[in-house]
């Protein structure tokens, strides 16, 4: 980890903070955070932020469980063209809603902890009604955050067994079900339709 323009893609934002923190030596850090998400409002104090003058090179971090398409394209500009000596790090566990703009600019760093994926005991290559059925079960008190890791886990292991049938349409499955779950959509119809969707792709 450094402390450069990137994207952090982690599900522990608070350790990745204090991670970022640890690597200050002559640096001035400036810290947005929010719990939910982030803000047209927030990013607008970031952009005046990343206005004012210094000679000192500052690490502008902006973390919150969610930037809106509203929020990245506002950020952009100031992405694109940064200020002198200022360096953008945003920090987020959901690397389905970072934009393909911000994506092509900021390298994405992912440290969000492998240890959950292990426990979703869901084996894509062999998917059926009956493993769905008792996925969902597993996952019936799944939070919606929580559900987030696992459907961005879900759509990375079902591209990577090349055992279904994916075109744009299915690849926007994860940042759909996402979304699904930002406007309030229970996190086990959420997880139910994802799968059901995927197993009508899967190759015979």
């Amino acid at each position: 980890m450094r402390l450069v323009s990137q994207v952090i893609i982690s599900s522990d934002i608070e350790a990745t903070i204090k991670e970022l923190e640890s690597l200050k030596r002559d640096e001035s850090i400036i810290k947005i955070i929010k719990d939910d998400n982030f803000l047209v409002e927030d990013a607008q104090l970031a952009i005046e932020k990343a206005y004012i003058a210094s000679e000192n090179r500052t690490i502008i971090i902006l973390a919150g469980d969610r930037f809106s398409d509203v929020v990245q394209n506002k950020l952009l500009k100031v992405i694109e063209e940064p200020p002198r000596n200022k360096e953008f790090i945003l920090i987020t566990p959901n690397r389905a809603t970072i934009l393909d703009t911000i994506r092509s600019r900021l390298p994405i760093l992912v440290v969000s902890s492998e240890e959950k994926i292990e426990e979703f005991s869901l084996d894509l290559y062999t998917l059926s009604l009956a493993s769905v059925y008792m996925f969902v079960q597993k996952h019936k008190r799944t939070d919606s955050k929580e559900m987030r890791v696992i459907i961005e886990s879900i759509t990375k292991e079902a591209i990577v067994s090349q055992s279904y049938k994916l075109d744009k349409s299915s690849l926007d499955l994860c940042s759909n079900a996402i979304v699904a779950l930002d406007v309030g959509s229970p996190p086990t119809f959420v997880l139910t339709t994802l799968l059901l969707k995927l197993l009508a792709k899967k190759k015979r």
